[in-house]
């Protein structure tokens, strides 16, 4: 659905989507495999990669509850939208960090060995959150894109319906030309 917003309203509803994949791809894909190569000698930088997740997503979930009273409709919207997904991020990231320790309290209190619990905490708690971060810059990426040419999907709006704004895109729900409704011919 695309509807009438001004640039300025455009360029507002781009940044939170802009830092949400700052936030994947530069932090949690760039930074954390550079700062891996140099875990070796230095694992202080490994520590950046956590501080800055949790501070744009809380700066991401503060802004969205914050656009609800103060931002025009559609910043709201892609402010919500961010935040939506952010949640979604910390729930994933909180299951890694418990499968984490609970392999680390397995090893360290109660004996299990040690490439079990690696396999147990690269397979159930790491592997999920790579697939859900590829998958979240995926939908991130699209979400970017529709806020850059001022369109949100439907079921957004349905979320947060605006009868005054102004659609330019004038989608019909039929079906397409030359094809009919189907009838039942018994």
């Amino acid at each position: 659905m695309q509807f009438d917003i001004p640039a300025d309203q455009i360029h507002r509803a781009k940044f939170p989507h802009e830092l949400f994949l700052t936030n994947l791809i530069g932090n949690h894909i760039l930074w954390f495999v550079a700062a891996l190569g140099m875990a070796g000698s230095f694992w202080q930088p490994l520590l950046v990669v956590p501080v800055v997740s949790v501070s744009c997503l809380l700066y991401t979930l503060w802004r969205a509850r914050r656009a609800r009273l103060r931002y025009q409709w559609f910043e709201m919207c892609h402010w919500q939208l961010a935040a939506r997904r952010s949640r979604v991020f910390i729930l994933v990231l909180s299951t890694c960090g418990f499968v984490a320790g609970a392999g680390w309290v397995g090893y360290t209190f109660w004996g299990w060995e040690r490439v079990p619990v690696m396999a147990f905490s690269g397979g159930v708690g790491l592997l999920p959150t790579m697939v859900t971060v590829l998958v979240l810059i995926v939908m991130e990426s699209d979400a970017l894109h529709q806020a850059s040419h001022g369109k949100m999907s439907p079921s957004l709006y349905a979320r947060f319906p605006n009868p005054e704004a102004v659609r330019l895109d004038s989608e019909v729900e039929s079906a397409p030309q030359g094809v009919e409704a189907e009838t039942d011919h018994q």
